[in-house]
């Protein structure tokens, strides 16, 4: 779980809303642009996580994921985006050596990709606006884009896993346009994070994953297939990714890291 830390001294206009989607909550955080700009772009971004859900929920018997799984639709007969998510899924397969997945109890599942791509895809229609800066929160992961203000970057919580209340590190993201926050574990939602290799619950020594990348939808997969590897397997894999820092927190209460963490810590 992560929250957008920000500062209102000499920030440009803002505008904040919360939407209820997708089983969780989208907080938006706009800076700056033309109000009625920003606000239409907001609309069509709230609107888009709604299709999304409609399209990709694996609870609704009438989404489109529901009906290709049962074989009623192609992937051709579906809207174009669930293409580009399975895409992005089989990808992040590759890069993970299987240990992110798609599947479920042997089904098309693509849940563990579709919220943080999402999201993503959100703040960049609130962007193309013309707003200074953009964070889009689902969930607990973050998308941040552009600036809150002059000089002030955005900067994002990262809740302790083992210390309710507590903070486990603050991300900033001084210097780069666009930058993603994503944690994976079992502080929040229990064990709810499956191993693809046995179809069960994973169990590692780890509590909580943080990726901290450019894309939130990388960022989500990533933390996601991490968690499921265990501490040693994963901080060497995620060592070897481009543009990818991140924050292991393991049962016994030791904290890993990437070696450029350092760099985005503050």
């Amino acid at each position: 779980m992560a929250d957008t830390v920000t500062e209102s001294a000499a920030a440009p206009a803002v505008l904040r809303h919360a939407e209820e989607v997708m089983g969780t909550v989208f907080s938006f955080d706009v800076r700056g642009g033309e109000p009625g700009a920003v606000r239409a772009a907001l609309e069509e971004a709230i609107a888009s996580l709604h299709r999304v859900n409609e399209v990709f929920s694996t609870y609704r018997e009438d989404s489109q994921v529901s009906r290709l799984v049962r074989g009623e639709l192609t992937v051709e007969e579906c809207d174009p985006e669930v293409a580009e998510v399975l895409e992005l899924g089989a990808e992040a397969e590759r890069v993970s050596d299987g240990w992110f997945s798609m599947r479920y109890q042997g089904r098309l599942d693509p849940t563990g990709i579709v919220k943080g791509w999402a999201a993503e895809r959100a703040a960049r229609l609130v962007a193309a606006a013309g707003v200074s800066g953009v964070s889009v929160n689902g969930g607990g992961d973050v998308q941040l884009l552009g600036v809150p203000g002059p000089e002030r970057p955005w900067r994002v919580g990262v809740s302790d896993p083992l210390r309710p209340g507590g903070l486990a590190a603050v991300v900033s993201a001084a210097g780069a346009d666009e930058l993603a926050v994503a944690t994976s574990g079992t502080a929040e939602r229990g064990a709810h994070i499956v191993d693809p290799r046995t179809g069960r619950s994973a169990v590692t020594d780890l509590v909580a994953v943080t990726v901290v990348t450019p894309q939130l939808t990388w960022a989500d997969c990533w933390a996601t297939a991490a968690f499921a590897m265990g501490s040693r397997e994963a901080l060497a894999w995620l060592e070897a990714l481009p543009d990818v820092e991140a924050l292991l927190i393991t049962a016994g209460d030791e904290v890993r890291c990437t070696g450029g963490l350092a760099g985005r810590l503050g």
